[in-house]
């Protein structure tokens, strides 16, 4: 088959090339000590998008760092006894899209909610305050100070909290949750599933956010890691910091998250892509300990892929059971 990456025997057993930091697992206990202190104040303000089965709302929450974030809510109308709910990332740097792309899981009597990541293409606020470069990109804002002030952390742990804040709403079963996202939204649906441990199911395709020194060394921090290496020439250009820098991404590094799912995984995987390498998405998969499944498209890169998206649906739809 063509080749973008490793041969696939090879991909079906690669750890990742991030360093996982020694106080990895301290790092994200704090933190979402952090999110569990933090008051939500959830604020729903009734959308004008309308639909004959679904009541629309915009959600917006108070997240660590006092930032504002939002959120679409759908609730199924005519509701009797709890219903399963599904969270939904979207891709980088844009937003939770239209109402239209959420109702087909609203019409199947779930809880939908879609999130706006800060300081992208939506509603979010992104309440700032670090110290370097915030010229271009997010999984690089924050890497000059102190590992506690990224960005993308605060992101990883506005996934889990708006997950918490569905799991209690009295229409929602929090057995019944699962996540859905494509990319940046893949990489968002694992990390909400490794720092909210009830979610019961994910579906993600070819996700971004994982193994950032495999991406390094095989010279493809362009697209959307074009920020990477932006960083290392204007603010690195000796690589005298390479070391430190990648040890601190490895905080936000999905592969060494994902060994704490305890959810169910179906993930999409496509070993022609040059924007998410096949070997960082195997990364993230190789190292998820609960039950799990990939899909292997051979001839696919970061694109539409047949079927998938009636195969997550389907996926989810178990959730209903």
């Amino acid at each position: 088959m063509p080749m973008l990456d490793m041969p696939l025997e090879e991909l079906r057993s690669y750890q990742g090339s991030t360093p996982r930091p020694r106080d990895f697992d301290e790092y994200w206990s704090r933190a979402v000590e952090e999110m569990h202190r933090t008051d939500s104040n959830v604020e729903l303000v009734p959308a004008e998008f309308k639909s004959p089965y679904a009541d629309c709302y915009h959600l917006y929450f108070t997240g660590v760092k006092n930032a504002r974030v939002y959120a679409k809510l759908l609730i199924p109308k005519n509701v009797q006894g709890k219903c399963p709910a599904v969270l939904n990332f979207h891709g980088y740097t844009g937003h939770s899209g239209d109402w239209f792309d959420k109702l087909p899981f609203a019409a199947a009597g779930f809880v939908v909610a879609a999130l706006d990541c800060r300081g992208q293409g939506g509603r979010s606020e992104d309440t700032g305050g670090v110290r370097g470069n915030t010229m271009r990109g997010h999984f690089i804002r924050g890497i000059d100070g102190e590992p506690d002030n990224m960005l993308m952390r605060n992101i990883f742990l506005d996934t889990a909290q708006l997950a918490k804040i569905l799991m209690e709403m009295e229409q929602v079963d929090e057995t019944r949750v699962g996540t859905y996202g494509v990319s940046q939204g893949g990489g968002l649906s694992l990390a909400c599933a490794a720092l909210e441990p009830r979610i019961s199911r994910s579906a993600v395709m070819y996700p971004f956010l994982s193994d950032y020194k495999r991406v390094w060394d095989i010279d493809l921090a362009k697209d959307a890691y074009e920020e990477l290496r932006t960083h290392f020439r204007f603010f690195d250009p000796l690589h005298t910091r390479e070391n430190e820098i990648f040890e601190k991404l490895g905080y936000i590094d999905i592969q060494n998250l994902v060994p704490r799912i305890k959810g169910e995984v179906l993930m999409a995987i496509t070993l022609m892509d040059n924007i998410c390498p096949p070997s960082t998405q195997f990364a993230a998969f190789n190292k998820i300990n609960s039950k799990k499944e990939a899909v292997i498209f051979p001839d696919y890169g970061h694109e539409t892929l047949p079927d998938q998206n009636d195969r997550s649906f389907r996926f989810l739809m178990e959730l209903k059971k």
